[in-house]
């Protein structure tokens, strides 16, 4: 999230020189409360924004800010948290910006799958199952929900028998991931062949207990995110990740600006790829050491 609205004031800035609008952008952090956030923007929308965009702190409570913006009529675009269908049916002027979790959870598990079938020394006891742990995002986040289910129904769809050890809600954290990882290193004493992570922080999380650890670097498990962050990148260059799966912060803050910039200005929305009116979804990529170059770009 930090990366992606540091684009999107890049991109802010990039338009408003293009176009001679003045665009202000003012960002906002409800610290993880719902009721702050819901302040935020009953603030925001008495300010005279002409468009809010929400990355809603909880999915299923979008009812106080989808009526303050209706009664104000101030157009909300929701991004990251992915609201249910219904919530965003309620009225014509709300959107979503995002990319397709089960689309990232079935390239995670492609990855995985592919690094155990083609990789021996991850079947660390040669019994021809991926013993695995999970390291959870969030306990009700969409991403994590469907990351989690489709990366290991993936991997088992791809022809690799596995066997769940255990799991840990991290929240998306990399020094929970951390703690966390080394309580399962602990637990499953030289068992864990394969770490899902649902994204890239926890990922470098259990890197970093790992590290900290005594397992020879030839014998750690497999570890694989989501994101295609930075220092996720970096990672799977040098090695230390087998993969991530790259969700494409530019084109996201890309869309939703261009979004915002045309519902404000009653622009054309015909160059915008607006799925039923409502939804722009953004493609997810396999990230690999043979092409990460092409994404650290």
């Amino acid at each position: 999230m930090s990366e992606m609205m540091t684009k999107f004031t890049e991109y802010a800035a990039d338009k408003e020189e293009a176009t001679g609008v003045a665009i202000n952008v003012e960002v906002m952090d409800a610290s993880q409360s719902q009721l702050t956030q819901n302040e935020q923007v009953k603030s925001l929308i008495e300010k005279g924004c002409d468009v809010i965009c929400v990355n809603l702190v909880d999915r299923t409570e979008p009812t106080t800010i989808t009526d303050l913006a209706e009664n104000k009529q101030v157009p909300i675009i929701f991004f990251n948290r992915e609201l249910v269908a219904e919530d965003l049916e309620r009225w014509s002027e709300l959107y979503y910006v995002g990319a397709d979790a089960l689309q990232s959870g079935v390239f995670e598990g492609e990855l995985a799958a592919n690094a155990f079938k083609t990789n021996a020394k991850m079947d660390k006891n040669g019994d021809d199952i991926c013993q695995y742990v999970v390291l959870e995002g969030e306990a009700g986040h969409q991403d994590s929900i469907v990351r989690t289910e489709y990366s290991v129904n993936t991997l088992i769809e791809n022809g690799v028998e596995a066997e769940k050890l255990g799991y840990a809600m991290a929240n998306w954290n990399r020094a929970q991931a951390q703690t966390k990882t080394a309580a399962l290193l602990t637990q499953f004493d030289g068992k864990i062949e394969l770490i899902i992570a649902n994204n890239d922080d926890m990922a470098l999380g259990a890197i970093d207990a790992l590290r900290d650890s005594q397992i020879p670097r030839e014998d750690w498990p497999g570890v694989v995110g989501i994101d295609g962050t930075d220092a996720g990148l970096l990672a799977v260059e040098n090695g230390e990740m087998l993969g991530t799966v790259y969700n494409d912060k530019e084109g996201q803050a890309r869309e939703m600006l261009n979004l915002a910039f045309a519902i404000a200005t009653n622009g054309d929305k015909d160059s915008i790829p607006l799925i039923d009116g409502k939804y722009v979804r953004t493609p997810y990529h396999k990230v690999t050491q043979e092409n990460v170059e092409d994404y650290k770009k």
